[in-house]
C-alpha cells in the first residue's frame, strides 16, 4: 500500500490555487446539478401532487441508470459526436449533447401534470438520468485528465474540488428550485413546479458557456493504445473482415479495462474493492432519498428546507470538503475512508434524535450541518479512492465502472427506502438507526484488504 507523503499545511493548501482546480470545480457542478432535478425537485413535485411515499421512493429507481453507465462508457470514449466534436473537442461535445437533452426534458416537464401523466413524468425523469449518467462518463474522465498521471497530491485536491463543485451544483440548484417553487406558489401559480423547471434550464445554459473554458488534453496516446489493443485481438482471427474487426473493437474497449483492473489488484482484492464500493454509501443513500420527505412531514416549509438543508448545507459542504481533501493528502486515502464511514454512521443517528423530538429549528440545523460534514468528507475520500485506482489507458471506462458500482448500491437498494418507512409505520427514528448500521459491512471489507490495495498515488 502506498500512502501519500505528508506535507506542511501551507504546501498542501497551495495546491487548491492551481488554475486547474477552478475548471474541475465547474465540471463537478455540471455533474451534480441533474441530481436536483430527479432528486429533491421531482420528489417534492410528486409529494405535493398527492402521491405516496412508496411511489416517490420507487420513482427513485431512475437513479439506477447511473449504476450501468459503464456499459456504454467505451462508446462515449471512442465515438465522436457529429459536428460538435470537431468544433469543441471530443469530451466537451458529449457533455454539451447531454446538457441539451436535459434542457429539452425540462421543457417537456414544464407542460406535464404528474397526477394525470405519472408514467410520462417518470419517463422524462429517466431520460434526464440517462443523459446525466452519460455526461458523467466524460466529466469524470475530463476531470482526471486535467491532472498528471503521477500527481497524487493534486489528484486528491482535484477530488476535493470536484466534490465541492458537485455539491455546489446540487445545493445551489436546490436553493433556486425551492425558492422559485415557493415564490411562484405563494403568488398563485398552480403550475409552480413546471415554471420552476424552466428557470432551472437557465443554469444549464450558463454551465455550457463556462464549459468552453475547460481545455482538453492530447488524446493521441490513449487512442494509440486503444488501437494497439484492437490489433492484438484482431490478430487472433484468421481472416479480417467487418465482423471480426467489430469483435476486435468490442473486445478491446470492454475486456481491456476489466482485465487491467483484475491484473493490477489480483482477483480476490479486486472483488473486495468492488464489494466495498457497492456497499460503502448505502446508508447515506437511504437517508438522502427520504430526508426531504422527512423534513416536510415534521413540519418544515420549502423555504426552511432551502435555508438549512441547501444554503447552510452548501457552505458546510464546501468548507469540510476542502478540509477533507487536506486530510486525505496528509493521512492517506484509506484512513480517510475508515473515518468517513464512522462519521456517516454517527451523524445518521442525529436524525433519530430529531425525529423523536418536537419540531426544533436548532436540532434541524445541527442534524443537517453534521450530515453535510459527513457526506462531504465521505465523498471526497471516495472520489480520491477510485480516482487513484484507475489505469490512465482506460480512464473513462474504469472510473465509470467503479462509480457505477458505487451508485448501484446507493440507488437499487435505497429505492426501497420509502417502503421501509411505511413498513415501520412512519417510525423515522428507527429508520435512521438502521441507516447508521448499513455502513458496517463495507468497513469490515476495507479492514480485511487494507494492506493489499494498490493505489496509483505516487
Amino acid at each position: 500500500m502506498i500512502e501519500i507523503k505528508k506535507q506542511s499545511l501551507s504546501e498542501i493548501f497551495s495546491i487548491y490555487f492551481d488554475k486547474r482546480m477552478l475548471k474541475i470545480l465547474l465540471l463537478g457542478a455540471i455533474s451534480g446539478f441533474p441530481w436536483v432535478l430527479i432528486g429533491s425537485s421531482l420528489s417534492l413535485w410528486l409529494k405535493e401532487d398527492g402521491l405516496s411515499r412508496s411511489t416517490i421512493g420507487w420513482a427513485g429507481l431512475i437513479f439506477g441508470v447511473y449504476a450501468f453507465n459503464y456499459l456504454w462508457a467505451p462508446l462515449i470514449d471512442r465515438v465522436q459526436v457529429p459536428f460538435l466534436t470537431k468544433k469543441v473537442g471530443h469530451r466537451r461535445a458529449w457533455i454539451i449533447l447531454m446538457q441539451l437533452t436535459i434542457l429539452l426534458s425540462l421543457i417537456l416537464w414544464s407542460i406535464i401534470n404528474p397526477t394525470e401523466n405519472l408514467a410520462l413524468v417518470i419517463t422524462v425523469g429517466l431520460v434526464i438520468a440517462i443523459a446525466s449518467a452519460t455526461q458523467d462518463i466524460t466529466v469524470d474522465a475530463l476531470r482526471i485528465e486535467q491532472i498528471g498521471e503521477n500527481e497524487g497530491k493534486s489528484m486528491a485536491a482535484g477530488a476535493a474540488m470536484a466534490v465541492v463543485g458537485w455539491w455546489s451544483g446540487y445545493k445551489l440548484g436546490g436553493v433556486l428550485s425551492l425558492f422559485s417553487a415557493e415564490f411562484l406558489q405563494n403568488h398563485g401559480y398552480e403550475n409552480y413546479w413546471q415554471l420552476t423547471f424552466l428557470i432551472l434550464g437557465i443554469l444549464i445554459i450558463l454551465m455550457n458557456i463556462g464549459l468552453m473554458f475547460v481545455n482538453e488534453t492530447n488524446n493521441s496516446n490513449r487512442y494509440q493504445k486503444q488501437k494497439e489493443n484492437d490489433k492484438l485481438i484482431s490478430n487472433k482471427f484468421d481472416k479480417l473482415n467487418l465482423l471480426t474487426k467489430t469483435f476486435a473493437w468490442i473486445g478491446g474497449t470492454i475486456s481491456g479495462p476489466i482485465i487491467s483492473f483484475f491484473r493490477k489488484n489480483g482477483f480476490s482484492i479486486a472483488i473486495g474493492i468492488l464489494g466495498f464500493v457497492f456497499l460503502f454509501k448505502v446508508g447515506e443513500a437511504f437517508l438522502g432519498r427520504m430526508s426531504i420527505i422527512f423534513y416536510k412531514e415534521i413540519g418544515f416549509s420549502k423555504t426552511d428546507i432551502a435555508i438549512y438543508s441547501k444554503t447552510l448545507g452548501w457552505v458546510t459542504t464546501v468548507i469540510f470538503t476542502l478540509l477533507g481533501g487536506l486530510f486525505v493528502i496528509r493521512s492517506g486515502v484509506l484512513k480517510a475512508m475508515f473515518l468517513a464511514g464512522i462519521i456517516m454512521a454517527g451523524t445518521n443517528l442525529l436524525f433519530s434524535v430529531l425525529a423523536w423530538s418536537d419540531k426544533s429549528e436548532l436540532l434541524f440545523a445541527i442534524a443537517v450541518i453534521f450530515d453535510d460534514i459527513a457526506a462531504a468528507f465521505a465523498t471526497v475520500a471516495f472520489v480520491a479512492f477510485i480516482s487513484l485506482l484507475v489505469d490512465r489507458a482506460y480512464t473513462a471506462t474504469q472510473y465509470a465502472l467503479l462509480a457505477s458500482i458505487g451508485t448501484a448500491g446507493r440507488t437499487t437498494l435505497a429505492s426501497s427506502s420509502g417502503a421501509l418507512v411505511d413498513w415501520l409505520n412512519g417510525d423515522w427514528g428507527t429508520f435512521f438507526i438502521l441507516t447508521a448500521l448499513m455502513v458496517i459491512p463495507s468497513l469490515i471489507i476495507l479492514w480485511i484488504m487494507r494492506k493489499k490495495i494498490r493505489l496509483s498515488d505516487k
